[in-house]
This record gives structure tokens, sequence and C-alpha cells, in this order.
């Protein structure tokens, strides 16, 4: 299980930082550590209902997190369908969850590092929505700007869905946690 952000204190609440905040409240929800460096990632392990399940915070920046994701998927020798993805998405609203089996990058360049590391569009992601810019907003300033207010609740309340979302994907595969999530 792959959690985008980027490393270092000054991303902590950015948009682009959901990855890591849904990473934080599964820590807090399954009393788990990703503290471990490996793969140029911050690594975990635990079992979630009966099965092993790797945790990774890439720290290579966004648009680098495929090189940490294929030195784990080569090293474990899993298949594209066993790698979920948690990341920020800019075309849903602050706060609301989609899960899917597959898709493109849209446009996310974490999603586009892994695709092309990986060969294929098809693993498993749980977006959070982060919001869509306003039109005066260059989606770099957009994606690491900081959530604030009332947004900042929603995504507090987001990250631990998510992170149930997650447990759900695990113990009872895409379908129902689309169903549930969606």
């Amino acid at each position: 299980m792959v959690f985008l952000g980027n490393p270092g204190s000054e991303y902590d609440n950015t948009r682009h930082n959901t990855g890591f905040m849904v990473a934080d409240a599964f820590e807090r929800k399954f009393d788990v550590r990703i503290n471990r460096l490996k793969f140029r990632a911050l690594t975990g392990s635990t079992v979630l209902h009966g099965s092993k399940v790797i945790l990774m915070k890439p720290q290579t920046y966004m648009n680098l997190s495929g090189d940490s994701v294929i030195e784990a998927y080569h090293f474990y020798k899993v298949s594209p369908e066993h790698v979920l993805v948690v990341s920020d998405d800019v075309s849903l609203p602050v706060g609301k969850l989609r899960v899917r089996r597959s898709g493109s990058a849209g446009g996310h360049n974490g999603l586009k590092s892994i695709i092309q590391n990986l060969g294929t569009d098809g693993f498993p992601r749980i977006k959070v929505g982060v919001g869509v810019p306003p039109k005066e907003f260059d989606m770099k300033d957009w994606v690491l700007g900081k959530f604030h207010g009332e947004d900042l609740k929603t995504m507090q309340q987001a990250a631990e869905r998510a992170a149930e979302a997650v447990d759900c994907y695990i113990q009872n595969g895409p379908d129902k946690t689309m169903n549930m999530y969606n």
C-alpha cells in the first residue's frame, strides 16, 4: 500500500500530502508505525484480515514516487493489482473519496510516475478530493497550498474514512469498497 505525499514538515497539511494524512490516520487506527527507511520510503508492515500488508510513504517527492514503488514491487514480487495507492485528487470536492480498480494519472504526477515505472495503470487507488482549484490558481500552487479552517477539519475526517476504506479494500476487495465509499 502506497500513500503519496512529499517529505518534509513544510508540506504538512498541503493538498498534495493527503496520502500522508491518510497514512497517519491509518497508523493511529491500526496501531502500526510507518517509520523504517527502505525502498526510498518510510515503510511499515502489519497483518490485516490474514493478509500481510506493506505500507509505504515514498520519500522521493511526488513526481518520483514510482521510483520508490518499483523497488518494493520487484522485491516483494507482487502483481499491480496488489499495489493500492492513496492520493489526492483535484477533480473531486474536498473530502470526497473515490475508489478505482485502475485508471489514468489524470494529471497527477505521483500516479504518472507509478504508471511509468510499473508499465501499467492497472493498479487500484483510493483518491481523496482536495477541491478544484479556482481559475486564478496555478495547479502547483494549489496542490502545495495548505488546508485551513473547515477544509482542514473536512480533510482530517476524510483521512479517517480513507483509512477505513483501505481496511475495507483489503478485507472485502474493490467492489464492496467502491459501493461503500464512492
